[in-house]
C-alpha cells in the first residue's frame, strides 16, 4: 500500500485551495502524483488560465523524474541549459521546470510522490504546495 494516501493527497489538496485563497492568491491548479508518477489528487480552481493542470503536473513530473525540488531542477537547468533541453526531450514535454514542484517524503526521507501547484508566481505556488505538504503529516522538500 502506498504511503500517499488518496486521504492524505486530499488534505494536500485542499489545504493549499485553503492556503492560496486566505493568501488572496490568483486561481490555483493542484497536482498530487505518487512515486510512480500516477495521478492520485487535483484540483483546477474556477477562473483559472488555461493549462493549469498541465503546468502543475510538469511540475510535480519532473521533481519525480530529476529525485529533486524544484528549486533545485531550476538550478541545474539555468546552470546547463542543454541539460534542461535534453530533459524536456527525455520528459515528452511533461517537465516545468521552476519553483512550485515540491517532493513529498516520508518521515525516513523517502520519496512518496510530488505536488505540482501552479497559478500565481513560483514562491507563492511553492508556498501553498509546502503547506499542503506539511498538513497531510509528511514532509516537503523544495529543494
Amino acid at each position: 500500500m502506498s504511503e500517499l494516501t488518496l486521504e492524505k493527497a486530499q488534505i494536500i489538496v485542499s489545504t493549499c485551495l485553503k492556503f492560496s485563497r486566505d493568501s488572496k492568491f490568483k486561481p490555483m491548479g493542484i497536482v498530487v502524483l505518487d512515486a510512480r508518477s500516477t495521478v492520485v489528487a487535483c484540483a483546477i480552481e474556477d477562473n483559472s488560465a488555461l493549462r493549469r493542470f498541465d503546468i502543475a503536473h510538469g511540475k510535480a513530473h519532473g521533481c519525480l523524474g530529476m529525485g529533486i525540488g524544484g528549486r533545485s531542477v531550476e538550478k541545474r537547468i539555468l546552470e546547463r541549459p542543454h541539460f534542461g533541453a535534453a530533459l524536456a526531450h527525455v520528459f515528452d514535454g511533461d517537465f516545468i521546470p521552476v519553483p512550485g514542484g515540491v517532493l513529498i517524503k516520508n518521515a525516513n526521507g523517502a520519496i512518496i510522490g510530488a505536488v505540482g501547484v501552479s497559478g500565481d508566481t513560483s514562491d507563492n505556488d511553492e508556498a501553498a504546495g509546502i503547506a499542503g505538504i506539511k498538513a497531510a503529516g509528511l514532509v516537503a522538500d523544495a529543494g
